[in-house]
């Protein structure tokens, strides 16, 4: 063959070389269903909040991530042959294994703090429940003013928290209530100490001695008011002869200090009064001389030092009354016992009946348990409230 004939014949391979190369070579592109797969796992661990548990792990893979993004958005393409690697291929799947890796991690982490708010809430509910029963055992709720009602909003929105799957901000609430929790164990360890202080209960006691005394040496009725038992007990000739429950103000187990403080009276008084049905709204009532001298003189001291509000007040109408209307069956300070048993109280008393109302008797009085048991470490608070076990007070 002569030269322009191998020149064509050469000519032609070459086209046929370039043909082949661009049928059978491919331009490099990402497979679809590693990208595919590798977005799934971006959108899945931004929905695990990953950035929360895994933040190494998922630093690397966003990392990782917007480098390949950008490869794949730069506009510059290789020709491959297709039996060469496609180095996007397995930079994806290395990509796909960090994202795998922060799922793992991002999920146990969030299974731990899932697990950990669970366990917290059951905690707090139980502890509230204890808490609760104890308050009302003391009979001190308004002492703590809106702190319960707090805490219960708490409890719930860590509640509602942990059901939309946000157990960091339920842990969070948990452990808000659980500091109101600790601050109204200490107002009510304050407030009420004295329920367990041998001294003041000692005082108490010689209280309660002396009014016995006096009914057996004058052979007539006297009264004694236990606040922490909810107990009133009618005494003649120095002997026990009439036990009944009794129910106190909202804040009864507080000494009174000033008119409206919802707080019981704690002293030695006398009846001076006795209200018939009709004359009283609580069936019949029993009335004290409340304030004596030294109720006077524990107002004024008060008043001075700002131990009360600049406008209070000391006035009369502490008594020991029935229920009478069961809409007015509450108190704000007196004692209430049932109709029936008032009755019974206003048969056997008289104008100048000594009246001695005390906090406790005992120093392992319900107050006082009840203070110890709210002291206890959680996991010691295991013991439920005995059932009350008194004659409920009867409802008119």
């Amino acid at each position: 063959m002569n030269a322009p004939t191998i020149i064509a014949i050469g000519s032609c391979l070459l086209a046929v070389c370039l043909i082949v190369g661009l049928l059978f070579g491919c331009v490099q592109k990402a497979p679809p269903e590693l990208l595919e797969s590798v977005e799934a796992l971006d959108q899945e661990l931004a929905r695990i909040r990953a950035v929360e548990y895994a933040p190494e792990e998922y630093a690397r893979f966003v990392g990782h991530w917007v480098a390949v993004k950008g490869r794949l958005l730069s506009e510059e393409e290789e020709i491959r042959w297709p039996w060469e690697p496609n180095p996007l291929a397995a930079e994806l799947s290395v990509l796909q294994e960090e994202g795998e890796q922060a799922a793992a991690v991002a999920q146990e982490a969030r299974e731990e703090e899932r697990l950990d708010a669970h366990q917290r809430l059951d905690w707090l509910e139980g502890r509230l429940a204890r808490f609760a029963s104890r308050i009302e055992q003391m009979g001190s709720r308004v002492v703590l003013e809106r702190k319960p009602i707090e805490t219960e909003l708490l409890l719930k929105q860590g509640r509602s928290y942990y059901e939309q799957g946000l157990y960091g901000r339920s842990l969070h609430a948990v452990e808000q209530a659980s500091r109101l929790v600790e601050d109204q164990t200490t107002i009510l360890t304050t407030a009420l100490a004295r329920y367990a202080d041998d001294e003041r209960v000692g005082v108490w006691r010689r209280m309660v001695r002396r009014t016995v005394q006096w009914s057996a040496t004058h052979h007539a009725a006297a009264i004694v008011i236990t606040k922490a038992d909810r107990r009133l007990t009618l005494y003649r000739d120095g002997h026990a002869v009439g036990s009944y429950p009794i129910r106190l103000g909202y804040n009864g187990v507080l000494q009174k200090r000033y008119q409206g403080d919802g707080a019981t009276p704690e002293g030695s008084y006398r009846i001076i009064k006795k209200r018939d049905q009709g004359e009283t709204r609580f069936h019949r009532a029993l009335v004290l001389d409340y304030p004596n001298a030294e109720d006077r003189r524990r107002f004024s001291q008060d008043l001075q030092t700002g131990a009360i509000p600049a406008g209070a007040t000391i006035r009369e109408q502490i008594e020991i009354h029935g229920v009478g209307d069961g809409l007015m069956a509450q108190t704000l300070g007196c004692i209430m016992v049932g109709d029936r048993h008032i009755d019974q109280l206003f048969e056997q008393v008289e104008i100048g009946t000594p009246v001695t109302i005390v906090g406790a008797v005992h120093v392992a009085n319900k107050v006082a348990l009840a203070l110890a048991e709210l002291e206890e470490a959680p996991e010691e608070q295991n013991a439920e409230v005995p059932e009350e076990t008194e004659e409920p007070v009867e409802q008119g």
